[in-house]
């Protein structure tokens, strides 16, 4: 059996919902300029990570080549999606 993540399982669960709570309040008092550009910052951070990752798998040291391999990849997964063999959607269930 693994060790509990936390000692307290309830304080836990109290600091995740405090947290959580902090989020959706923040996110509620953004104007539509602020969220807008969060998701800018979140969009230009997580393509930053995927340039460290494809970096790091094919052991690049240079940025540019970085860069096309991870346009490679994008395009790779847009042609599976597009193919239809990836959908972000829920089938129809009706």
């Amino acid at each position: 059996m693994s060790a509990a993540p936390h000692p307290d399982p309830a304080a836990l669960k109290a600091l995740q919902e405090d947290l959580y709570r902090e989020r959706v309040l923040r996110a509620r008092s953004m104007t539509e300029e602020e969220r807008f550009c969060d998701g800018f910052e979140l969009t230009n951070a997580v393509f930053e990570r995927m340039l460290d990752g494809a970096m790091w798998q094919k052991g690049l040291t240079d940025r540019d080549e970085g860069w096309k391999l991870v346009r490679s990849q994008l395009d790779r997964l847009a042609r599976v999606q597009n193919a239809g063999r990836f959908t972000a959607n829920l089938p129809d269930r009706s």
